[in-house]
């Protein structure tokens, strides 16, 4: 898949009403500090549409990227970051649940989950959720530069077991640094435009 227009087209607050689109679209969901931002400027091929940040949980909003006229990437905030507030957490939970059970277009969602780390029940949480709504979940295994290539396919094994995924569900190592990952995203991305 080759990028060549990126527009940050609409952006959705806790009140705001869902677009109404007539392409299909991606969702991108994970932890608060799971590295999303980085992974979808990686895959947009830009350094800084999605804002990265030292602290976790900078995206409070549902923000959705027009892909060369073809697609829609989803952005969704971030779960489970310590420091927001308990009302702030359920306006962004509810803003994903109204999304993923609203959303005509949506055609899969991209759980991130960090390798490096166990599985958090926030993440088994959301796993169970995807497929409870039958959106067929595509686990991303960020930041898998951070570990010895010799430890990969464990630390996959640690990730694809702490889910309780099935050998069925697609998962994918990834890195921002190295591109690990990237083709295989964009040709789940082009499968879905297909």
């Amino acid at each position: 898949m080759i990028i060549r227009s990126v527009d940050l087209e609409t952006v959705c607050g806790p009140t705001s009403e869902l677009p109404v689109n007539d392409l299909p679209e991606v969702a991108f969901a994970g932890r608060s500090n799971v590295g999303k931002s980085s992974l979808i400027n990686t895959v947009m091929g830009r350094k800084s549409f999605a804002r990265t940040s030292q602290k976790p949980g900078k995206t409070q909003t549902l923000n959705f990227y027009n892909i060369n006229n073809e697609l829609y990437l989803v952005d969704l905030p971030g779960y489970g970051y310590a420091k927001t507030s308990k009302a702030l957490s359920e306006q962004w939970g509810t803003m994903i649940e109204n999304y993923l059970t609203e959303s005509e277009q949506l055609a899969c969602v991209f759980l991130l989950v960090d390798i490096r780390n166990p599985v958090s029940e926030l993440d088994k949480q959301m796993y169970d959720w995807i497929n409870y709504l039958e959106l067929q979940p595509i686990i991303i295994a960020t930041k898998a530069d951070k570990i010895n290539r010799s430890q990969l396919d464990k630390h996959l094994k640690m990730v694809r077991e702490g889910l309780g995924a099935s050998e069925d569900d697609i998962l994918i190592p990834f890195s921002s640094v190295t591109k690990l990952g990237l083709d295989d995203i964009y040709d789940l991305m082009e499968q879905v435009i297909e």
